[in-house]
């Protein structure tokens, strides 16, 4: 654990001050969207920063350049995620205190009693926080793995507390869950399946122990969103109507019918519509009541996941967004619930929601730096075309000068038919590679030139749309997507993403984002906007000896877990943030990312054996060509790349 301390903001050079005509920019908070998304978490400083802050006090923030540049100083490079934990603690707070207005506002005759499913980020410091902040509401957790479950058991939980665990069961599973029943924990088993029933019964009859029992419902109410398919009647998990009563049957016949204390349902992660919500609200409040009727004494109502998280600030039912706050969700659930229970005359059960994503997303940053850009033309070189030229050449050279705001639909489709004629001439044979390399220059500039004048236009030709794409830079980014952001290449995910300084500055290029692996898809190419999606992001150039960050924002739920090994780049360095009441930041806690041995050791690769097989090598080959002086140097390169962090290094 490295000691807390406040970080000092390092006195800029005056090489890295902005350029008067810099500084006059000051829309970058609305051109990046901040204030639709940021929830005020997120603020742009005069000084072009991106600040963070924690507590959504203004005078308590952090600019993430800042600790970028703090850790570095301690052997810390990006890429980084950067954490702050009082974010966690706010939104598990905005969530328990948004029923608890609800509750009492309706006159609600019961509690809510919410737990964390682990899945949706597992790393200790997250569920530690986590648990911290909902000590005081009797806020659980929730597992669905053997290790998720010890993990939930181990957790400093209060005696109110709830352990849901969903998903399939084995024998140790069940034991591991009665257990904590015995340790006086309430850990309620749900079923997914009728036949799990019979092997949760013998497992507590051999145990000796009163099992928790719930069941997920199958309901017919489906969510919105990339997760739809989760409900519905072809779910993957969840009981019918008949196998629901089915399990009732079998407890009465048990005499066990007073295990049965919740009633599950899902619908699906990340639900954009509260229409959606509301309807499963209203069938799952129908059977709970009905199955209070028949004598079922069921004490939980869990509503699963689903509460969405409005990544692009839109506040509409698109995938990336929701149409709703987490108060109005709050509200319908209490609402809806206490109406049924009123018209059907049974006691409200106390409600249980399983929502991860709208605790964890805000609260990391992922920041890495750009290592080049691989422009589309040479800036600044007009391509020179001589008389001797081939005629293509002088035809685009002609249209170049030609282009102008009245011409400039002509001049494209001309530069269009040549660069294709360009390409036909070429792969006949009839022109040099240095010919087709100036034909591309001239193509891509005149193609430049078209873009400036189109600026002017009031309406943008249908032609001219995809332009902008069509010449954007590539900024190429030290970091796996596949890694690090593995929702993006996965299922299209959209979070915010900006450059994290100079911010003050007006960005003058427009790029899409690629990876360091090698692998095609390690790319991003679609950006968040209030009314689309946009293919390219505004940025910076890069001058020369400066770094330049970007910071994904709001990636803290599911990323930090579902991140592969794609070309062994291992997870990346962690930070830990907090301000505190006098406006100081302080780095609680800094995790060194993985390096090359222990991504090398998840594949079964032992750097013994590695070392060995190099050693024999250079032995054969020592002396021819090698001197053995210079064997041992380059087996010593070799034996200090093993700790080395998997990313580039600067």
């Amino acid at each position: 654990m490295a000691s807390a301390r406040p970080l000092r903001r390092p006195r800029p050079s005056s090489n890295l001050r902005p350029r008067p005509e810099a500084r006059r920019f000051a829309d970058a908070a609305t051109l990046y969207g901040i204030p639709n998304w940021g929830k005020g978490f997120f603020h742009v400083s005069e000084d072009g920063d991106l600040v963070v802050r924690p507590t959504r006090e203004p005078g308590r923030g952090v600019a993430l350049k800042q600790i970028v540049d703090e850790v570095a100083m301690r052997g810390i490079s990006t890429p980084m995620v950067i954490r702050f934990p009082q974010i966690l603690m706010a939104a598990v707070a905005n969530l328990n205190d948004a029923f608890a207005r609800a509750i009492d506002e309706y006159g609600y005759g019961n509690v809510f009693r919410g737990v964390f499913p682990i899945k949706v980020n597992q790393k200790r410091v997250v569920v530690d926080h986590v648990v911290e902040a909902g000590r005081r509401y009797g806020y659980g957790l929730e597992a669905g793995s053997k290790p998720e479950l010890l993990a939930a058991i181990a957790a400093d939980l209060g005696p109110d507390c709830l352990i849901t665990c969903n998903g399939y069961k084995d024998d140790t599973f069940i034991r591991m869950a009665l257990n904590a029943v015995r340790m006086k924990k309430k850990v309620v088993l749900i079923l997914e399946k009728v036949s799990e029933l019979e092997r949760i019964l013998t497992v507590a009859r051999e145990r000796g122990v009163r099992p928790l029992i719930g069941m997920r419902a199958k309901l017919y109410a489906r969510g919105s969103g990339k997760w739809a398919k989760s409900g519905g009647e072809a779910a993957k998990f969840g009981l019918t109507t008949p196998e629901m009563l089915e399990a009732v049957k079998i407890l009465k016949s048990r005499k066990m019918l007073d295990s049965l204390v919740m009633l599950h349902f899902h619908i699906g992660s990340q639900i954009t519509d509260i229409r959606k919500i509301k309807e499963a609200i209203r069938e799952a409040g129908r059977v709970y009541a009905k199955l209070r009727a028949l004598g079922v004494p069921i004490q939980y109502l869990n509503l699963g996941g689903g509460l969405g998280v409005d990544y692009d600030g839109s506040k509409t039912a698109f995938d990336s967004s929701m149409n709703y706050s987490v108060q109005e969700y709050a509200n319908d659930v209490v609402y809806t619930v206490k109406q049924i229970c009123d018209e059907e005359k049974v006691p409200p059960p106390v409600l249980v929601t399983e929502s991860g994503r709208a605790v964890t997303a805000y609260h990391s940053v992922f920041v890495t730096n750009v290592l080049d850009v691989a422009d589309r033309i040479e800036q600044g070189r007009r391509a020179r075309v001589v008389p001797s030229d081939a005629t293509v050449l002088q035809e685009l050279a002609s249209v170049y000068d030609s282009v102008n705001a009245k011409t400039l639909r002509e001049s494209y489709h001309d530069a269009q038919q040549y660069k294709e004629e360009l390409f036909t001439l070429f792969n006949l044979g009839h022109l040099s590679l240095e010919d087709r390399s100036k034909g591309e220059v001239l193509f891509w500039q005149i193609c430049e030139k078209i873009h400036r004048d189109l600026k002017n236009l009031k309406e943008v030709p249908e032609e001219f749309e995809d332009m902008e794409t069509m010449l954007a830079d590539t900024y190429v980014l030290n970091f796996s997507v596949f890694q690090s952001l593995p929702d993006i290449w996965a299922i299209d995910q959209l979070f915010p993403i900006l450059p994290i300084h100079r911010l003050n500055e007006r960005p003058t290029e427009f790029g899409t984002l690629a990876d360091i692996t090698c692998d095609s898809d390690g790319k991003i190419e679609k950006f968040i906007d209030l009314r689309d999606i946009k293919e390219t992001l505004p940025l910076h150039p890069l001058r020369n000896g400066e770094p330049y960050y970007v910071g994904v924002c709001l990636m803290g739920a599911y990323q930090d877990v579902l991140g592969d090994l794609h070309n062994l780049f291992g997870e990346a360095n962690e930070v830990l943030v907090t301000v505190d009441e006098e406006g100081h930041s302080h780095v609680v806690d800094v995790l060194p990312g993985e390096s090359c041995q222990r991504v090398l050791e998840y594949m079964n690769y032992d750097r013994t054996e590695i070392l060995d097989s190099i050693g024999r090598q250079l032995r054969r080959v020592a002396g021819r060509p090698l001197k053995k002086e210079e064997a041992r140097a380059i087996f010593k390169d070799f034996e200090e790349v093993f700790p080395r962090y998997t990313y580039l290094e600067r």
